[in-house]
């Protein structure tokens, strides 16, 4: 099955002339949740290991790719070939130990080509700041790590993991303090977003996606809840029924189950 059919089909939803009222109501902003749902829900695929769901999830994401290209068809800006030409042309540029014959003795070494590729082509296209191109729209975790990194290439940055620790001790305080001179929940607030920007440095340095990171604790604090759910459900009592101490233990049972597995 060609791509040619999936633009086809798309093409054909939204015909005005007998096409889907809901595709023809879209534009690029009503769509782009969509796209980023369909990003998470690829990512998630993966995460399971389930490669038919993946299968499946990548579909749903090239649909994505193929709406956004069919509304720029219709204004005129560009189409899904323009599209595809432009990412073969940028990773044949930037793969030149591939496509032009240099030499590359690492995949850090290839990182760090790509990145200083991609810094001389966006100086080619416009003036701006290092930060200014780092995607708003993100994870909050993942922007604050790739703003760190570009903030690193240009020197701003700590020599080795120590430096980001302190710094982790250092807001930790400063929230602290806020906490104690009653601080307005505004300053409270701000203080935390610094903890968790300085927590996101330490990863960088300790080379730990935090995004990935923070997911493998959330799907670990279900697992073990599941736990002590199972055990409320066993004793007929609730959460608010049972002493602290006795839903710590059952926490355990669940990280001691784990552990043994």
């Amino acid at each position: 099955m060609s791509i040619h059919r999936l633009l086809e089909i798309m093409a054909a939803l939204r015909d005005p002339q007998g096409g889907c009222p809901w595709d023809l109501e879209q534009d690029f902003r009503s769509i782009a949740p969509y796209t980023l749902e369909e990003a998470y829900e690829v990512a998630d695929a993966i995460e399971r290991g389930h490669l038919e769901d993946l299968r499946e999830e990548l579909g749903d994401l090239l649909l994505q790719v193929v709406f956004h290209a069919q509304m720029a068809r219709e204004q005129g800006a560009f189409d899904f070939d323009d599209v595809v030409r432009g990412i073969c042309d940028k990773m044949v540029r930037r793969h030149p130990h591939v496509f032009a014959g240099e030499r590359v003795e690492s995949a850090a070494a290839q990182t760090e080509i790509w990145e200083r590729l991609k810094l001389e082509e966006k100086a080619a296209r416009r003036a701006g700041g290092l930060l200014d191109d780092v995607v708003l729209a993100l994870p909050a975790l993942t922007r604050a790590a790739k703003l760190g990194r570009r903030a690193a290439r240009a020197g701003f940055d700590w020599p080795d993991a120590a430096g980001p620790r302190r710094k982790v001790d250092e807001e930790l305080a400063e929230l602290d303090n806020a906490l104690a001179g009653a601080a307005d929940k505004d300053e409270v607030a701000s203080e935390f977003g610094d903890l968790l920007f300085a927590l996101v440095n330490y990863a960088r340095h300790l080379d730990i996606d935090p995004e990935a990171a923070l997911r493998r604790s959330n799907e670990k604090f279900v697992r073990r809840f599941r736990h002590v759910e199972s055990m409320l459900g066993a004793s007929s009592l609730s959460g608010f029924e049972v002493s602290l101490e006795q839903l710590d233990a059952w926490w355990d049972e669940a990280k001691a189950q784990e552990k043994a597995e």
